[in-house]
């Protein structure tokens, strides 16, 4: 079996398993089908707990609709309303300039590209791909941690960091399945694939697993 085939096999298996498990906020927000807020949930998102990701965007998105309703509120307010998720005072005033750029060079709309997505300070690789992807239906690879580790661990690649990860995979994983990669992988990272010591022992992709890197596994 080649390389291609593993592949496949392991994301038909995943996606089998995790489709009908509760996805990441992120990925739900997409369905109200708002651009701008799956945006801010997903700088919310970075450096914290879905759980907590979920609880600060409902309450922020009681307050604020578009990107004025950000530049407008006092920064103590949205301090405070954004706590719970982590890094709030950074967070913050990464909200509050990217807010003032798709004011100023958008015209309050979130930009379909990704060239000018990378262009607002704040928004990394991995936000401008989610954004693409959840919130415009295109076909790229969002990648956060769990998406780097486990095609490292399954030895689909061998790379250093998330966005060569992103480039290797765009060479190797068939497009049919780019768009089911990010939430699958995060499901499965969370619950069998953790960062230390995996639980192998009831992982259903294991068969097709070297376990490079693993040391130590339940």
């Amino acid at each position: 079996m080649n390389k291609k085939e593993k592949i496949s096999k392991v994301m038909n298996t995943l996606i089998k398993k995790y489709k009908s498990k509760r996805q990441p906020t992120v990925r739900r927000s997409s369905k109200k089908n708002d651009p701008f807020k799956v945006l801010i949930t997903c700088l919310l998102s970075l450096r914290t707990q879905d759980e907590n990701t979920e609880k600060v965007s409902q309450n922020l998105f009681k307050h604020i609709n578009k990107p004025k309703d950000i530049v407008k509120m006092p920064i103590k307010k949205l301090e405070k309303l954004i706590y719970s998720s982590g890094h709030y005072k950074k967070k913050s005033h990464t909200l509050k300039h990217v807010s003032k750029i798709l004011i100023k060079k958008y015209k309050e709309k979130v930009p379909k590209t990704k060239e000018e997505l990378l262009s607002i300070k704040g928004i990394g690789p991995k936000t401008a791909n989610i954004v693409l992807c959840f919130a415009y239906d295109m076909c790229v690879i969002p990648v956060d941690t769990h998406c780097h580790r486990i095609p490292n661990r399954l030895g689909w690649v061998k790379t250093k960091t998330p966005e060569k990860t992103e480039k290797e995979l765009e060479k190797i994983l068939p497009k049919k399945y780019w768009k089911e990669f990010n939430t699958t992988i995060i499901l499965f990272g969370k619950e069998i694939c953790q960062p230390i010591s995996p639980f192998c022992s009831k992982c259903p992709v294991s068969k097709y697993c070297p376990r490079i890197g693993v040391i130590k596994n339940r």
